[in-house]
């Protein structure tokens, strides 16, 4: 079965500027998705997508395979990772001459994860015959006991009601957030209609040690707490 994984990275972060090069551990962030997927031995190839030439070269220094220039449209505040994804897909599928069968998207910005948890994804995909597989943890609140919406008359209620309602957390359904860390598709289903859910996806459960998400500086300073301490089993 072929496999190929892209890590899309864009340049100019506002959030945390240059954080896809930002050293985490002594190497640019996006070098731990680069060898996470090396070292899973899953991928016939390894890309980096970016409108970037720094973090191009990072991906590069890293041991990617395959470097590809994302276009100026898909590198705007406004654009959606998926497009790129799909972009970067093609172009591998162009560089190797042959359609994949599987695509692994890694995020740069969850360096956290492990070698086993990018492995688990594409085998729960392979196994369960799903279109898609998204990660995430269990969620801290619960939009059916502790997470509340506000009106526009200023009142709250409970993100999502039931009757009869739940009284205790432990008695309400399971809740997950996604952390963005890993998505697996079909190749086939995905690029007939990219999109992240489907009507089967399903989703692969990790620590909330290795969900980190970085997206602002507070988050880069937990990222380094974590991985300095070895947290993230």
């Amino acid at each position: 079965m072929t496999r190929v994984c892209t890590i899309c990275a864009r340049g100019g972060s506002k959030g945390v500027p240059g954080k896809n090069i930002r050293p985490l551990g002594g190497k640019p962030l996006i070098a731990h998705s680069v060898e996470q997927a090396l070292a899973s031995g899953l991928f016939e190839v390894v890309a980096v997508s970016s409108d970037d030439d720094a973090i191009l070269n990072a991906g590069r220094d890293a041991g990617a395979q395959f470097l590809i220039k994302r276009p100026d449209e898909l590198a705007t505040d406004e654009s959606g990772k998926v497009p790129a994804i799909v972009h970067a897909l093609l172009a591998v599928e162009a560089h190797l001459g042959k359609q994949v069968e599987i695509l692994v998207d890694l995020s740069t910005t969850a360096p956290l994860r492990s070698v086993a948890d990018i492995a688990d994804a594409v085998e729960l995909l392979e196994t369960s015959g799903a279109t898609s597989v998204i990660t995430g943890f269990a969620a801290h609140a619960s939009p059916y006991f502790s997470m509340v919406e506000r009106a526009p008359d200023g009142t709250v209620h409970v993100s999502k009601k039931v009757d009869p309602p739940y009284l205790r957390r432990q008695d309400s359904p399971a809740v997950f957030e996604m952390n963005g860390s890993i998505y697996v598709w079909r190749r086939t289903p995905f690029v007939a209609a990219p999109n992240v859910f489907y009507p089967d996806t399903r989703l692969l459960e990790m620590t909330p040690e290795r969900s980190v998400d970085i997206d602002t500086e507070f988050d880069f300073r937990i990222a380094e707490f974590v991985h300095a301490e070895g947290l993230a089993r």
